[in-house]
């Protein structure tokens, strides 16, 4: 494999910002990929995916270099010389790669490889948590949380259909595969930036990881329901039930971010949802004004994400033990005070992109136990896991109210 300097020095660049300044990776990237026109898609594809890799591995790789909590310019180049060779290629023979010992490289990744929190690079005390609450599936759904997330997209059927899309991406040089358990869904063959295709342009599709597909669903939505979507942050899971009610009814989607709200507003407007209405969370008088008046309610929870680790691969390390105590408090408060909307025989989902047992069943447990929940039944819930079904990580449950 031939390497190109300018761009493993993106990389360097890239990884500064998320280790030393503490950026997003997503945002860090993007701001990096912005430098230079010239660059191609397979030139970017390797600026972000490299970035994500090492990101990934950071663990790993810093204790294969003996880095310590601040990287110099040294310690980065280095984290990009252990994986090339981890990868089996050959180091180039630029100045940075100078005396870099290979054999001592393969050889610290033997060693460290019989620990779990080094082999799939987590923090001592997310290891923890995870075995304490996933036993045996911890080490298996971590594993796969550490591989590169498939692209997916959700036709949107307001629009097209699925064997219409699948032609017309095709048409303009994307390939994509079908999955039985996921009927609109189209996995694309390889990577791409599919948001410069005609078909988003015209909103034929979004693009929504699989197991995201399967929350609105849930819902058992209906045209002429009324359906609140009530963390909706910039929308999928709206625009996902706008499809299947065809625009009738009303989903309304609220969220305490109005940045997130305008692009739910800019997503609709593309994809031609017209059903569903946009309020901002500014005080509690937004869900007492509609106490026992919807149909359905969706509560996808602000959680830990540990589910879509493969997507946010330096959230391991931006996580902390205090904050998924509080965004637990956070989730039950929510359940608490949400669930009041639902009308008589309406339906409640729960869901969440984590995998933990204590945000999820648990969470749904001590709200049935409790004054709010004593009129719901738990008709259903599912988990899904990275390593069974190979997308990301997601909780649901669909109550039921009957009192």
């Amino acid at each position: 494999m031939r390497f190109h300097h300018n761009l493993l020095q993106a990389t360097v660049d890239a990884l500064h910002q998320i280790f030393n300044e503490g950026k997003y990776a997503d945002q860090a990237i993007q701001r990096i990929l912005k430098r230079d026109t010239r660059w191609g898609s397979r030139d970017r594809g390797f600026i972000a995916e490299t970035t994500y890799d090492i990101v990934r591995y950071k663990r790993l790789y810093t204790e294969i270099v003996g880095a310590g909590t601040v990287y110099n310019s040294r310690d980065l180049w280095r984290l990009t010389a252990v994986w090339i060779v981890l990868r089996g290629h050959a180091l180039p023979a630029w100045e940075e790669y100078y005396n870099t010992p290979v054999r001592r490289i393969k050889g610290k990744f033997d060693e460290l490889s019989s620990q779990l929190v080094y082999k799939e690079s987590i923090p001592d005390w997310l290891n923890e948590l995870g075995q304490k609450e996933l036993g045996d599936l911890w080490a298996k759904e971590i594993a796969a949380l550490n591989n590169q997330a498939p692209v997916v997209l959700r036709v949107n059927t307001l629009k097209s259909d699925l064997k219409t899309l699948k032609e017309k991406l095709i048409a303009e040089g994307h390939s994509t595969t079908t999955h039985d358990d996921f009927p609109d869904a189209l996995i694309l063959n390889e990577r791409a930036n599919v948001f410069k295709t005609d078909a988003f342009s015209d909103g034929l599709f979004e693009v929504q990881d699989a197991g995201s597909q399967k929350i609105a669903p849930y819902l058992n939505p209906e045209p002429g329901m009324r359906v609140l979507d009530s963390c909706a942050g910039a929308g999928g899971k709206s625009l996902h039930l706008a499809a299947m009610m065809e625009n009738k009814g009303q989903i309304i989607a609220m969220d305490i971010y109005p940045s997130k709200l305008k692009e739910l507003k800019r997503r609709a407007k593309r994809a031609g949802a017209h059903n569903i209405e946009t309020r901002l969370i500014d005080s509690t008088k937004a869900i007492k004004k509609l106490a026992g008046k919807m149909d359905a309610l969706l509560i996808d929870a602000p959680c830990s994400g540990l589910g879509v680790l493969r997507r946010n691969p330096d959230a391991k390390w931006k996580l902390t033990p205090e904050f998924i105590e509080e965004i637990k408090t956070t989730q039950q408060e929510i359940l608490q005070s949400y669930s009041r909307v639902v009308k008589k025989d309406g339906t409640l989902v729960y869901a969440t992109c984590s995998i933990l047992p204590s945000e999820n069943e648990k969470q749904v447990e001590q709200f049935l136990s409790s004054e709010a929940g004593a009129g719901f039944e738990l008709q259903e819930s599912q988990n899904m896991y990275a390593h069974r079904e190979g997308f990301d990580g997601f909780y649901m449950a669909r109550l039921i109210k009957k009192d």
